[in-house]
């Protein structure tokens, strides 16, 4: 490059950059102005938490009601507290992980991959701990019959809580569906430890924790099939 091209390139470079035209300006903020409308801020991401939580427990309870408390009724309080301390505890998790899904900007503490790892890991040892009957009988129909009525009880958990943040906006839908699938998954699996009177070490480690890991690629599944727009309505 020689010195006068060096000396152009730093004249221009020095020199005031040309403003837009204020016409244009004008234009364009009358086309997008009718498309503004006040919005309103997100709730508090504590107060989401603690309704996407009682919103899992909720669906639990009413289909435990429904069914009978079978499963709750032969536990001792032993299993009861591990059980659903557990649950509480995977649920509560989760469910500051799809709040965060649902906030642009928010920081992910831990990948939807690893929640849903972390979820049926937890509920593997437990039962594992917890139940030693390793009788098998009528392992596939009982089996099919729990992991179909804990996925029809996480369907409603996964719809409400996607409507108590349909405020918010998923960036990466797919992974905010694998993290809400997860969390309707143990809202299904909290109904069954209620509601399901068999102890079979096998059944519950195969059918009971299968919940989980379904209803989470079911709902990635379906919110990378069908397109969805989120709104952003936080300030």
């Amino acid at each position: 490059m020689k010195d006068e091209e060096i000396d152009n390139v730093l004249k221009n470079a020095t020199q005031p950059q040309q403003h837009p035209d204020p016409l244009v300006l004008a234009r364009i903020g009358e086309s997008i102005r009718p498309s503004m409308r006040p919005v309103r801020p997100l709730p508090p991401a504590w107060l989401m938490i603690v309704c996407i939580v009682l919103v899992c427990a909720a669906v639990s309870l009413a289909g435990a009601a429904r069914a009978g408390f079978f499963g709750f009724e032969r536990m001792d309080w032993f299993e009861r507290l591990l059980v659903f301390s557990t649950i509480t505890i995977l649920t509560w998790l989760g469910a500051i992980s799809f709040a965060r899904q649902m906030i642009p900007a928010s920081r992910h503490r831990i990948s939807p991959g690893a929640q849903l790892a972390l979820s049926s890991v937890a509920l593997l040892a437990v039962f594992a701990c917890l139940f030693r009957d390793y009788h098998t009988d009528h392992f596939v129909p009982a089996g099919i019959a729990c992991l179909l009525t804990g996925l029809l009880h996480a369907i409603p958990a996964d719809v409400l809580c996607w409507l108590l943040l349909s405020r918010g906006f998923a960036v990466n839908r797919v992974s905010a569906g694998l993290v809400s699938g997860t969390l309707a998954g143990l809202a299904g699996v909290g109904m069954l430890e209620l509601h399901c009177p068999s102890f079979q070490a096998t059944h519950i480690l195969v059918w009971h924790t299968a919940v989980v890991p379904v209803s989470a690629a079911l709902s990635a599944m379906l919110c990378w099939a069908l397109p969805f727009r989120g709104r952003s309505n936080h300030r």
